[in-house]
C-alpha cells in the first residue's frame, strides 16, 4: 500500500497533491466518510489524467482482495446504470448526479515515512479506508460496499448481482432457524430504509443509534429546491417501508448486541453464520482477511456474536440484518427502490480508523 500510495502522490502536480495529501493529525477529516453521491474529500477520478487514475486504482486494488476489487469496479460502473434507471435527470446539485468519475482518493500522512499514515477511497456506494502504523495495517474499517440496482438484467439467463452472497447466505441462515431461534432473531416486520450505524465515525454510543435521515449522510447541508427533494424522498421511503413513529426502536444499535445469540445455534447454523461473515472479510487481501476472520473463527468468539433481522424473508421484500459482537459489526440493508438497493458495511468499534491501535501507539511513543 505504501509503494502504491507514494507512486500516486509522485504522479500528481502541485495543485492535485494539495488536494490529495492531507495531514494525518486532521482526525476530523480522516474519520469522515460517506456512501452517498457527495464530495468524499480528496481528488476525484474525473480530475486525473489516465495514468493517475490507474495509479489510484492500483492503490484501491492493494486494499482489497481480487474479488473485492472486481466487486468495487462493478459498483463504480453502476452509476451509469442508475443514471439510465432514473431517466438521466438526477443531479444532486452538480452537473451529473450519477457519475463514475466522482470517486475520490485522499492520503493522510507520508506513506514513505515512519509515522502513522492512512488512505481513503470513496464515492457513491464505496468507502475504503486503511490505517498503517509501524509498517502494519491496524485498521481496515469502515469498509462499505453498496449496489443500486442490486439486481439488473444481463444478456443471458442470470442477472448481475454484485452483492448477492451477503443477501443469499443471510437468508439461508435465517430460514434455518427454528421457532424459538427465529423469535429471538426477528425483532420487527419493518426494516429501516438505511444502515442504522449510517456514516457515523463511532456507533452505538450512549443510548444507541437509530438511522439518520438521508439529508444527514452527505458532506454539505442541502438548501433550496434540493432540500425539499431530499425531505420528500425520505417521507416516500419511510411510507413505502411502513415506518411509524417509534417503529424503529427494535433495531436501535447499542454496544449491547440485540437479537439471537450465536451461542444458541446448531453446528450447521454456526457454519452458515461463519460463511456469511467470511463474505464480508474476504473483501480484504488474504492476510488482512485472515486477521479479521479470527474475530469469529473460534467457538468462543462466535458465541460472543448476535444476529438480528428485520423485515421480510422472501426475495423482493424489504429486509435488514446485522451481526454484532465486541469486535465486529456486519450490517446490511435492502429496502429502497423496491428492495433492489443494497447497503453493506464491515466495522470494528475498536479499530475503525485504527482508533485503539493508534491510541496505544501514541501512549507508547509519549509514555
Amino acid at each position: 500500500m505504501g509503494i502504491a500510495a507514494a507512486a500516486l502522490l509522485n504522479s500528481l502536480d502541485d495543485d492535485q497533491r494539495a488536494v490529495v495529501a492531507w495531514p494525518f493529525d486532521d482526525q476530523a477529516e480522516r474519520e469522515r466518510w460517506y456512501y452517498t453521491p457527495t464530495d468524499h474529500g480528496g481528488l476525484p477520478l474525473s480530475s486525473m489524467r489516465p495514468r493517475q487514475q490507474q495509479r489510484t486504482l492500483q492503490l484501491v486494488a492493494e486494499g482489497l482482495s481480487t474479488p473485492g476489487y472486481v466487486t468495487a469496479s462493478a459498483i463504480i460502473g453502476l452509476d451509469n446504470v442508475l443514471d439510465h434507471v432514473e431517466g438521466w435527470v438526477r443531479d444532486w446539485g452538480r452537473e451529473r448526479g450519477r457519475d463514475p468519475g466522482l470517486f475520490y482518493v485522499r492520503v493522510f500522512g507520508d506513506p514513505s515515512g515512519d509515522a502513522p499514515w492512512s488512505w481513503r477511497f470513496g464515492g457513491h456506494h464505496i468507502s475504503i479506508s486503511h490505517v498503517v502504523v509501524d509498517g502494519e495495517v491496524v485498521g481496515s474499517s469502515p469498509l462499505f460496499l453498496g449496489a443500486d440496482p442490486a439486481s439488473m438484467p444481463l444478456l443471458g439467463p442470470h442477472p448481475s448481482r454484485p452483492l448477492a452472497g451477503v443477501e443469499d447466505v443471510a437468508r439461508e441462515f435465517v430460514r434455518s432457524l427454528d421457532d424459538v431461534q427465529r423469535a429471538a432473531a426477528l425483532v420487527s416486520s419493518v426494516a429501516p430504509v438505511d444502515l442504522v450505524s449510517a456514516n457515523r465515525p463511532r456507533y452505538g454510543q450512549g443510548a444507541g443509534d437509530l438511522p439518520l435521515d438521508l439529508a444527514y449522510v452527505w458532506r454539505d447541508e442541502f438548501t433550496g429546491e434540493l432540500a425539499t427533494v431530499v425531505v420528500d424522498m425520505q417521507r416516500s421511503m419511510d411510507a413505502a417501508a411502513g415506518i411509524t413513529p417509534g417503529g424503529l426502536e427494535p433495531v436501535r444499535l447499542t454496544m449491547t448486541a440485540r437479537g439471537l445469540s450465536a451461542a444458541h445455534l446448531r453446528a450447521d447454523q454456526r457454519d452458515t453464520l461463519r460463511a456469511l461473515l467470511d463474505l464480508y472479510v474476504r473483501r480484504l487481501p488474504d492476510t488482512l482477511a485472515d486477521e479479521e476472520g479470527e474475530k469469529f473463527a473460534s467457538e468462543g468468539a462466535l458465541d460472543s456474536l448476535s444476529f438480528l433481522w428485520a423485515g421480510g424473508l422472501e426475495p423482493g421484500e424489504a429486509h435488514y440484518y446485522r451481526v454484532q459482537g465486541p469486535t465486529l459489526l456486519a450490517e446490511y440493508d435492502n429496502t429502497q427502490r423496491g428492495a433492489n438497493h443494497v447497503h453493506t458495511v464491515w466495522r470494528d468499534p475498536g479499530r475503525d480508523f485504527g482508533a485503539d491501535p493508534l491510541a496505544a501507539h501514541y501512549a507508547k511513543s509519549h509514555g
